[in-house]
């Protein structure tokens, strides 16, 4: 096996999300609002499920209303499992 490929390999594996900052009220820390949209089982409909993610942000440069992406991570603290990557888009 190779030594140099097994860290890239694991890193390709962490989850990726994209949502809305919802909160910047914590220190170092954004709550993002991540909507999956997922299909009935009995009716077929489309439902919208929203998820928060508590999102560690060292440098605090997320505004609520951001469009932001986050990966999955080393749990940061009790509650923070991801980690900013980047800002797509600003809030208006």
């Amino acid at each position: 096996m190779n030594t140099e490929s097994a860290p890239d390999a694991e890193r390709n594996r962490r989850k990726i999300r994209e949502g809305i900052v919802t909160s910047t009220k914590m220190d170092r820390t954004a709550v993002v609002a991540v909507i999956e949209r997922v299909r009935h089982p009995r009716y077929f409909k489309t439902v919208q499920r929203t998820k928060k993610l508590y999102v560690h942000d060292p440098d605090r440069d997320t505004r609520p209303g951001d469009r932001v992406r986050v990966m999955e991570t080393r749990p940061i603290s009790k509650t923070k499992r991801w980690r900013l990557v980047e800002i797509t888009e600003r809030a208006r």
